[in-house]
């Protein structure tokens, strides 16, 4: 995979060690605190129509390989899979703060909490992990008060704002100002790729506005898209950049990848080109010790 290795917009890039890539970002990495990554489907073990990467135990691909797998994207960071803990996504807009306590679980232990898809902490040392094929990932980091967020969006979340939950979660367990937010919106389907019904649409459409307020925004794109087979083409990045800045996160603090995984199966996987028959992706984060 050595094209992928050259890809380096400056603000986002892809970062390989270890025999891992995760496509990382420049505003976090100039913190000094913070590791995080969004991994690449490569550099696993995982077989068929799982290779090689795959990051989830609930698709049918063998456990050994997923816990090798998750070995060997904690070395990329430099940590342990006991220190990661999981999300129990079930596409809400629920957000969960976790703490040492919870280390290891969803992944070398069993998770006790369900419904939650996106986590917060500003515990040192405890790595936030979502899972994704298509969705949103969203890195939250508040570098004042050292506290994270990682949040798994799909169109369900991303309707019920979930991003805005994450953050206004943060300002209630750790006095966070979502000025000092700084964001970043990893790798998703694009807004040339997700094709959703008009009933979909409607709710969009609903919850933000009309279609003329759906267009060119903060150099993300146009929001929503009618199609002449009467369908839409939603970009969720756009929405999401939307969702933050509704909440106070300013605009210039807000990182927007421009990698599309339904375009790039080659880099990830993608449950609109792939189907059921695939595996998963995963984002992380961590306040380093």
């Amino acid at each position: 995979m050595d094209r992928d290795n050259i890809y380096n917009r400056g603000d986002e890039k892809i970062t390989t060690r270890e025999g891992i890539s995760c496509v990382t970002y420049s505003v976090f990495d100039d913190l000094g605190f913070i590791k995080h990554g969004f991994a690449l489907r490569s550099g696993g073990v995982s077989k068929g129509c799982y290779e090689s990467l795959n990051l989830s135990f609930t698709r049918g691909d063998v456990k050994e390989d997923v816990d090798e797998n998750f070995r060997r994207v904690a070395k990329f960071f430099g940590e342990t899979p006991d220190n990661m803990v999981s999300a129990y996504q079930t596409h809400t807009a629920d957000v969960m703060r976790v703490t040492r306590q919870d280390a290891g679980c969803g992944v070398t232990r069993e998770r006790l909490y369900p419904d939650v898809d996106a986590l917060i902490t500003d515990d040192p040392g405890l790595m936030l992990t979502t899972s994704h094929a298509d969705c949103t990932p969203i890195f939250l980091v508040d570098p004042v008060r050292r506290a994270i967020g990682m949040v798994h969006s799909g169109w369900k979340g991303t309707l019920g704002r979930i991003a805005a939950n994450t953050v206004n979660a943060m300002r209630a367990e750790f006095s966070t100002d979502p000025q000092d937010i700084i964001a970043a919106i990893g790798p998703c389907i694009c807004g040339n790729c997700y094709e959703i019904g008009a009933d979909v649409a409607a709710m969009f459409i609903s919850r933000y506005g009309s279609l003329t307020s759906f267009s060119e925004v903060n150099g993300t794109g146009a929001m929503l898209r009618p199609l002449e087979n009467g369908k839409f083409l939603l970009n969720q990045k756009a929405v999401n950049v939307r969702v933050l800045t509704n909440v106070g996160v300013r605009r210039e603090n807000i990182t927007v990848s421009g990698l599309c995984t339904f375009e790039r199966d080659d880099l990830f996987f993608s449950h609109r080109k792939m189907g059921e028959k695939r595996g998963n992706l995963r984002g992380f984060i961590e306040i380093s010790k």
